[in-house]
Parts: structure tokens; sequence; C-alpha cells
């Protein structure tokens, strides 16, 4: 594991910025944070607020540890971003076992926007801190992971954004309310 220098991690944070529309906010109007890749699945954390042992969380740290080490290969990278802090590249087949260093920084945004990015950008996941959401993106990514993601995190909060598009999931005793706000949508 390597901390990334100074050059280095302006390009990276640049590229990040660029690629992916970065707009760091605290303000739920500016949500998402990010362009989120055609590939990708959005999962509120919520589901974690009643994880008072932590069991849960634990799990979807290691469902998404697994998933990324499957896509990355043996020799392959990641880079490894906690946004205004220090930032990593590292083998993910290095860490996070016995006798290993852990994994720098987690999938859940503990304070922080933490990122993991394949070295080409296609496949990693985005923690949002103040949405307290968590994306993963890169189609082999989400084959590997996200049924896994799904036992965990379910779908009790009334949104999961798929590939940039914000579906609605209204709670059954509010399900009227949805079909009378698409009507209206719809009649504008």
């Amino acid at each position: 594991m390597v901390e990334l220098l100074d050059a280095e991690y302006r390009r990276v944070w640049d590229r990040f910025y660029d690629e992916f529309e970065f707009r760091p906010s605290m303000s739920s109007f500016a949500w998402p944070a990010i362009k989120e890749p055609v590939a990708s699945v959005t999962w509120s954390l919520a589901a974690l607020d009643d994880d008072l042992e932590g069991e849960r969380l634990d799990r979807l740290v290691e469902v998404v540890e697994q998933g990324l080490t499957s896509c990355i290969g043996p020799s392959g990278t990641l880079l490894a971003l906690d946004w205004q802090h220090t930032s990593y590249r590292f083998a993910p087949q290095r860490v996070g076992g016995p006798g290993r260093p852990a994994w720098p920084l987690s999938p859940y945004p503990d304070g922080d926007y933490y990122i993991y990015l394949s070295e080409d950008f296609r496949t990693g996941s985005f923690g949002h801190p103040w949405e307290e959401s968590l994306c993963l993106f890169g189609q082999e990514f989400l084959d590997a992971a996200s049924a896994e993601v799904e036992k965990l995190l379910g779908r009790a909060h009334p949104y999961v954004r798929q590939g940039r598009r914000r579906r609605l999931r209204w709670p059954r005793s509010t399900r009227w309310l949805g079909v009378v706000v698409r009507a209206w949508w719809g009649s504008r």
C-alpha cells in the first residue's frame, strides 16, 4: 500500500472530479454528488441504523472488499480516495488477511466521501456521508456483489438509484400517493 504523493493525488482527484462530475455538498438539493455510471446501483445505508453490533456493516464491508478483489484480478491495484485526506494505491490481494495490513478506508462513508476505484475508473464504490448512501459501479462488480448487498441493505428506504435514474419506492401504505404524484407529473 502506498500513499498517493501530491502530484499524483491531484491528478487522480482531478480526473475523478471530471469523469464523475463530482459535486461535494451537504445539501440534499445537490445529490447525488456524482454522475453515477450507467452500470451502477445506489443503496441507502439506513438499514444499518439499527445494526448496533455492527454485524451487517462488517458483512457489507466484507462483500464489497471481496467483490472488488475478484474484479481487479491477481495483479491489479485499486485507488482508495478519502476526500481532502490521504489517499492510497494498493493491491487488494495483499491486504485484509491474517498478518496483512487492513484495507485502507472502508466502503462505509464514516464522515467523509470514501471511494474505491479501479485504475481505469470503470469499477468501484462511492460512499456518500451525508446522503448516507453507497453506490457500486461496474457491471462485473455489480454481478459479484449486488445480490448480497441487497440482502444486507434491502429496499426499505423509499429510493434506490440505478444507472443515473432515480426510482421511487413507495411504502405500501402510501402507494396511492405515488400513483397520484405520477399522474399529476404526467399531466404537466
